[in-house]
């Protein structure tokens, strides 16, 4: 499961280190880990390639603070569920 490794990736990026988090979730290839890629982007400040990430998530932009986005991932990982290939 790929749980562990999102939060691990989301965490890194919390810490400070946009690219150990950046190199952990490109390796991954489900809507979860798109949206978390997406929001990795924002966090850049690279909105185009954001805009690609949430394409693949399936899923709008979005428009709130990068804290709210990082918690409703979190909490969307909370829920579990299967993870899936957005290609």
């Amino acid at each position: 499961m790929n749980k562990e490794a999102y939060i691990r990736a989301l965490e890194i990026e919390r810490d400070g280190d946009w690219d150990a988090a950046h190199r952990i979730i490109q390796e991954i290839n489900t809507t979860e880990a798109a949206w978390i890629h997406a929001y990795l982007h924002r966090v850049e400040g690279d909105s185009g390639n954001a805009a690609y990430w949430y394409r693949r998530a399936g899923r709008p932009e979005c428009h709130s603070s990068l804290a709210e986005e990082r918690q409703e991932i979190f909490d969307a990982l909370k829920k579990g569920g299967h993870t899936t290939d957005p290609a």
